[in-house]
């Protein structure tokens, strides 16, 4: 798939309503054609994170340019396109160009998160990502990601941010990914080729026939392309995340965003968000460990909506780490819910039956009031058909 920025000549359609979202940012639209970044497009990308927070929205900005960045410094030293170990290396000097350059565009604090997909594959410190993440958000910071390249030899080789970004929306409880780069559309064929190809406005599900339309990446300076770009909008669909791809050359398309209308693709998500993270929680293998609550912390739970706090447990049984997803029984052993607890079983018999606001004097350190919280977990709610867990 080349280079396509045919901007608002794509019909409007309404952009889906949001209140947080992923904005992914390919590098082809803050490398110059000289070597380093450039502010030409990035200014209206940054224009729209700024409408967005103005209005109350709450935004997570996945970039790259590091490695353009970091070849800039070097200048004539620089390899052209160089093996992974030089290309890491580029990165790591280009993360702070980078950095500043987001902060001096939207003059208002921003944070480098650094991740690698291990980060959000291990739930301890998938927890603590995402713990990290809802404070900066919580603090109206805003978060700019990008994958570890420094160590992170699979995804830099890959130019996984597509994807990256698409763990990102599930990881936030995002309500729209949204992917900018030098292509405004998913096309029916590749234009270069095809002159009759159609742009692809919206897409229900994609399907084998849908994936074979993306091609190769058009950018030398990219080291992702269209196929990624789909393989992040299966991820975010899964999660109940619509994926929108639009062209991030085109001022008049990102401006059109913020009055809610897109000029590009939009990629449907199968099922709500909610309903994915429950479905994931109800079928994936709990540990072996499991913990004990008094009666109304039970029926708290299968009231729904109320997370597990330490002053309704009575026990830990067996051992568990901290991010395991474990099951939550009654005084009879009955399973009533199960979730991701924030605290290892030995943490949690040491806190049970204690006041949230002890935890820190009892433990020495807290990773919060909740040992489960309630995004994190599921519960029965028919008593006596032990079948059905609420989603």
């Amino acid at each position: 798939m080349s280079a396509v920025s045919h901007g608002e000549s794509l019909p409007a359609q309404p952009l889906p309503a949001w209140r947080r979202a992923v904005l992914k940012v390919g590098s082809n639209l803050l490398a110059a054609d000289g070597g380093g970044l450039t502010t030409r497009y990035a200014e209206a990308l940054a224009g729209f994170v700024s409408a967005s927070l103005a209005s109350g929205r709450q935004v997570v900005l996945v970039s790259s340019g590091a490695v353009a960045a970091g070849r800039a410094l070097l200048r004539q030293h620089a390899p052209a396109r160089g093996d992974i170990v030089e290309r890491q290396a580029l990165a790591a000097l280009g993360q702070a160009p980078m950095i500043a350059l987001w902060q001096s565009l939207l003059g208002r604090p921003v944070a480098q998160v650094l991740l690698t997909h291990d980060d959000l594959r291990n739930r301890r410190r998938y927890l603590n990502a995402r713990a990290t993440l809802r404070s900066l958000l919580m603090l109206d910071v805003l978060p700019v990601i990008n994958e570890n390249d420094t160590v992170a030899v699979d995804e830099l080789k890959l130019g996984d941010n597509d994807n990256l970004a698409a763990i990102v929306a599930a990881l936030v409880d995002a309500d729209l990914l949204l992917i900018a780069s030098d292509i405004d559309a998913l096309y029916s064929a590749d234009p270069r080729i095809e002159p009759q190809a159609e742009p692809m406005l919206r897409v229900e599900v994609l399907t084998p026939q849908v994936m074979a339309m993306a091609g190769g990446s058009g950018s030398a300076v990219g080291t992702g392309g269209m196929r990624t770009k789909l393989e992040a909008a299966t991820k975010a669909a899964a999660a109940g995340v619509p994926t929108v791809l639009f062209s991030g050359r085109d001022e008049a398309t990102v401006q059109a965003l913020q009055h809610g209308r897109l000029h590009g693709t939009l990629i449907a998500a199968t099922g709500t968000r909610m309903q994915a993270r429950k479905y994931w929680l109800r079928h994936a293998p709990a540990a072996s460990g499991r913990i004990r609550v008094d009666a109304g912390a039970a029926r708290a739970l299968a009231a729904g909506h109320a997370s597990l706090l330490p002053g309704g447990i009575t026990d830990a049984l067996g051992e568990f780490l901290r991010g395991d997803l474990v099951d939550i029984v009654d005084a009879g052993g009955q399973v009533v819910a199960r979730g991701l607890s924030q605290y290892a079983a030995g943490e949690v018999r040491r806190i049970a039956g204690q006041h949230s606001r002890d935890i820190e004097a009892v433990l020495g350190f807290t990773y919060g009031s909740e040992v489960v919280h309630r995004d994190d977990l599921v519960t029965w709610v028919d008593a006596e058909n032990r079948g059905g867990i609420e989603a």
